[in-house]
């Protein structure tokens, strides 16, 4: 009897006209954390549901091209040919080239102004927006520094940058804001959920604001579904459902 059971990828895993082999050679490489000092092959085998003979050979390609090492107790761990690729992405990446895409989209679905917000000490930065096409809309720029304890978009960056209370507590447990009367205008409304980077660091906050008396529910899962697109975008892993 074999000991381990064999298990099939899973299908939704496998890119439409893509090589088997590769897609799950990329399975294993992304299965690597940011704390493991070091994998076994059952580790891995577990992480990726393949069998450690499947997997051992797929380590063994990514050994020569350089994107695995194998140390002497047969731990496994990301090798150098990774580290380049990470290089060549960081100098060709730009920050807006992914978020205004995002923003152009929320915009056009909900048809209110959408915001890229960043933590600046203890202010925030409106670093990128798209305006509501309608003529009544909140009139907030990109470059503006706005309230860190005002607004949905501050209330998050504080959630998911460790503050404490109540309010904190459920925003970061709800994984969004939502702001049918804003506290920075009661004229305004707004909603609001993290965006995080590939070491679950937060990234900023992603928000709609409208006029208080166009404030719709229904915009709630267009906003989180855009948030948890956008921290997809950027290679990372929400820390909320």
């Amino acid at each position: 009897m074999a000991r381990y059971p064999v298990r099939q990828p899973d299908p939704a895993q496998v890119a439409d006209g893509g090589v088997t082999a590769v897609d799950r050679a990329l399975a294993v490489l992304m299965a690597f954390r940011e704390d493991d000092a070091g994998v076994t092959l059952r580790e891995l085998s577990e992480r990726v549901s393949l069998v450690p003979s499947t997997v051992l050979r797929l380590l063994a390609s990514l050994i020569h091209a350089g994107f695995v090492q194998r140390d002497a107790e047969a731990r496994y761990r990301l090798g150098p040919s990774a580290a380049h690729l990470n290089r060549v992405y960081a100098a060709s990446f730009r920050l807006q080239d992914i978020v205004l895409p995002v923003l152009q989209t929320l915009v056009a679905q909900t048809r209110e102004s959408a915001s890229f917000h960043v933590r600046q000490g203890e202010q925030r930065l409106l670093l990128y927006r798209v305006n509501s096409p309608e003529p009544l809309s909140d009139q907030s720029r990109a470059g503006d520094l706005l309230p860190l304890d005002q607004g949905s978009g501050g209330h998050v960056l504080q959630a998911f940058s460790g503050a404490t209370g109540d309010i904190y507590d459920r925003i970061r447990a709800e994984g969004y804001m939502s702001m049918p009367v804003s506290d920075r205008s009661a004229d305004l409304a707004g909603i609001s959920a993290p965006v995080f980077y590939p070491d679950r660091q937060l990234a900023g906050a992603l928000t709609l604001t409208m006029p208080a008396h166009r404030f719709r529910k229904t915009h709630v899962p267009v906003l989180r579904r855009a948030a948890k697109s956008l921290t997809a975008a950027l290679g990372g892993s929400p820390r909320v459902e």
